[in-house]
């Protein structure tokens, strides 16, 4: 498997542990790739990740839908 890339291990820097659990398998898969950068779907009751086809590869947008 690829490293992570630098912008990946510095959005997970000082998150929660819940936090990079949900989101690292999602940022793992994407360095797998290297095709497609993560969303990052934060909501008061939801935490998701999915990789985003419209989002450049080493890249990470959160929303809130």
């Amino acid at each position: 498997m690829n490293e992570l890339p630098v912008a990946y291990r510095q959005y997970l820097e000082g998150k929660t542990e819940d936090f990079v659990d949900t989101i690292a398998p999602i940022l793992k898969q994407s360095a797998a790739d290297e095709l497609h950068g993560v969303r990052v779907i934060m909501n008061p009751h939801v935490l998701q990740a999915h990789l985003d086809d419209k989002i450049p590869y080493g890249s990470i947008v959160e929303s809130i839908d």
